[in-house]
């Protein structure tokens, strides 16, 4: 006589699979790759000239090739210098004639300002490593938030961070933060 074997009522295991499912997602915390922070630089005023090429001594150009090596504006630098030729170049405190030129703007909280026309222009190389780009680019922002702290301490007397948005907003207009990155090429260069 053969043995009668009792069936296992499996309905509940689907809604314990389910409430599982729902446990881990609500749960697991993700990873989320973060990028480099930019913004776009504002669009041309109507009326502007915009078919006119950039002057020359307007545009920081760096360049990192290859190996790792920096070049600015055609001549070799070391990361640790590119802070302080960044700031020159953004601030421009004594209109040099080979550093951005100057125009005239009036700056709520600031009158009638002179404001460079200056632009980082940053070009890498497709072997580039990752954390030389990174600390170029550091530096860069470095150098702008400098320049601005600067400007915030000898206009108002007090640290950037402690301006109220508007004058924050004032000091950005004053030296905006203009990096344009081109795409990634075959820069090549010395070893």
């Amino acid at each position: 006589m053969a043995r009668k074997v009792s069936e296992l009522n499996a309905s509940s295991v689907a809604d314990i699979a389910f409430l599982l499912l729902i446990f881990f997602l609500v749960a697991t915390t993700m990873d989320v790759d973060s990028g480099l922070s930019r913004k776009l630089s504002p669009m041309p005023e109507p009326g502007a000239e915009n078919n006119q090429m950039t002057k020359e001594r307007n545009v920081f150009v760096v360049l990192i090739n290859q190996y790792d090596r920096i070049l600015v504006d055609g001549v070799e630098m070391d990361v640790h210098n590119l802070r302080k030729e960044a700031k020159e170049f953004i601030a421009n405190p004594h209109n040099k004639a080979n550093l951005p030129e100057k125009t005239l703007k009036h700056i709520d909280y600031l009158g009638d300002v002179m404001v460079s026309k200056g632009i980082i222009s940053l070009m890498n190389d497709r072997a580039t490593s990752y954390g030389i780009y990174l600390k170029v680019q550091n530096e860069l922002v470095a150098a702008y938030n400098e320049v601005r702290e600067e400007a915030a301490l000898r206009r108002f007397g007090k640290h950037y961070n402690e301006l109220i948005k508007e004058k924050q907003d004032a000091i950005k207009k004053l030296h905006p933060q203009i990096i344009s990155e081109a795409e990634p090429k075959n820069i090549g260069g010395k070893k």
